[in-house]
């Protein structure tokens, strides 16, 4: 009697687990059909407006060798070592690759280099002395001169990595220290005279922010941001001491005219998104959840089976959820038919984000991962932009006093002959803030990201090197006081 008892508990037991087995299997099957459903009417939706998804859609198109600045052989040092030139992964290293660009400027000018964000000069020492030392790269930049005349540029980057987070981009660092290097000689060719080697070398740093514009990486675009920072500083230099010619000033121009960081933010936006979709695939397909192929960089033990454990569902509620939020809350900060920024958007749709990702939910899972480092760059891509047009209203105000000998009294005398359509306030939209100065130098600035008219103050961020805090008072181009 006791053995049928036992044997009736038993038999009740394994119902109820079969039980069990079968409703976590109708949870898991409805759960994944449901969030393949909406995720591909998302994207068919959006698809049918002319919007892309896949990941492959935002890799640029191939070059030819012999039009490609990235293949020269000078350029290709700096990631042979790694990626041959068809973007294969080299393992292990080639270290017998010389990576040419990987140059430095001395520690002793690097210091004296000046800041013109903060209206602060170089103060080269030895400019004579900063140019020997930086002569030993002479041959080098001379072939990356003329690797820049080539008309495209396509780095041969792994983009059919798995996972597409371990993409290598080894020529970022190569092509900023590039920027660097350029910027010294150039101060330091300004400071002996030779304002048409400063010229060239001004001009190339600009370009090289080009070779990379097409990445749908938003990293590839914060270094083209740092870059263009890096080569505002001899520009700067130049016009406060009034070493630029009119038609070196016209050239410089040109360069700065080039640029347009709003139309480029939307583009890797975009690009940022078909990345962070791809990732998410990748996990959903693998369940390998250490996406940067480093052991040591995995997520703990317990938050790996709880990856492993979630229906294919969440992961398509997740790439519909980060689709969403960057069609709804990123995309709409920039207006680059107008060229503006609109603040009023971008706080609230950071406040929708901050949100949406408090409030924790399974479908936000990987938005809470990647949102934190992405709703932030607009203001670095408005920066960019205004920072390109004060360069260039700088240079048209400059070309306006060699012609009159003193500075306008409006910008308004800028249009024609000096530019042909006045940058303005890619905050507002408005007409950018000038004024003159008593001893005959002007203030030109935005309001920021403040939206407020500070008259021209510039706020500095704590610490013992501070920066401009970009949060706070104008963003400013002004010359040190006479």
């Amino acid at each position: 009697m006791n053995g049928k008892s036992n044997w009736g508990v038993f038999k009740y037991l394994l119902a109820a687990v079969a039980c069990l087995v079968l409703l976590v299997a109708l949870f898991y099957a409805e759960e994944d059909w449901r969030g393949w459903h909406a995720w591909n009417r998302y994207q068919h939706q959006w698809e049918a407006k002319g919007e892309r998804f896949n990941f492959a859609s935002a890799v640029p198109a191939a070059v030819p060798d012999d039009q490609n600045f990235a293949v020269t052989p000078v350029v290709a040092s700096c990631y042979l070592y790694i990626l041959d030139t068809h973007g294969h992964r080299i393992s292990p290293q080639d270290t017998n690759v010389v990576n040419r660009l990987n140059m430095a400027v001395p520690a002793d000018t690097a210091k004296e280099i000046g800041n013109w964000q903060k209206s602060t000069a170089s103060s080269l020492q030895s400019p004579g002395s900063a140019l020997l030392a930086l002569s030993k790269y002479n041959s080098t930049i001379a072939e990356l001169r003329e690797a820049a005349k080539l008309p495209d540029s396509r780095f041969p980057v792994n983009y059919d990595n798995e996972p597409p987070a371990g993409i290598l981009l080894p020529h970022l660092a190569s092509l900023k220290k590039c920027g660097l290097v350029l910027q010294a000689r150039a101060i330091a060719e300004l400071q002996t005279g030779q304002s048409d080697l400063a010229l060239a070398d001004v001009k190339l740093g600009i370009q090289l922010t080009d070779k990379i514009r097409t990445e749908p990486f938003l990293i590839s675009h914060l270094v083209r941001i740092a870059m263009l920072q890096i080569a505002l500083q001899p520009i700067w230099e130049g016009l406060a001491r009034h070493q630029w010619s009119d038609t070196q000033l016209v050239e410089l121009d040109q360069e700065l005219g080039r640029l347009n960081f709003l139309a480029d933010y939307e583009s890797t936006m975009r690009g940022e998104r078909t990345l962070d979709i791809a990732n998410i695939e990748y996990l959903r397909r693998t369940h390998q959840f250490n996406l940067m192929d480093d052991p040591g960089k995995g997520p703990p033990s317990f938050q790996r089976m709880g990856l492993r454990l979630m229906p294919n569902s969440w992961f398509y509620q997740n790439e519909l959820t980060i689709a969403r939020m960057y069609e709804d809350r990123i995309f709409p900060s920039v207006d680059v038919e107008h060229q503006t920024v609109s603040l009023a958007a971008v706080h609230r749709n950071e406040a929708a984000i901050t949100n949406r990702l408090t409030h924790f939910t399974f479908y936000d899972v990987f938005a809470k991962m990647l949102f934190p480092g992405v709703s932030p760059a607009v203001r670095r891509f408005a920066y960019a932009q205004q920072s390109a047009d004060l360069a260039r209203v700088a240079i048209a105000l400059e070309r306006y006093r060699l012609a009159h000998g003193e500075y306008p009294e409006t910008l308004d005398a800028l249009t024609p002959p000096f530019l042909d359509k006045p940058p303005h306030d890619v905050i507002n939209g408005e007409p950018l803030h000038y004024r003159r100065t008593a001893d005959g130098q002007f203030v030109l600035y935005s309001v920021g990201w403040n939206e407020t008219d500070d008259e021209g103050e510039v706020v500095l961020q704590k610490g013992s090197t501070p920066g401009v805090d970009l949060n706070q008072g104008d963003w400013v181009w002004q010359y040190p006081a006479r």
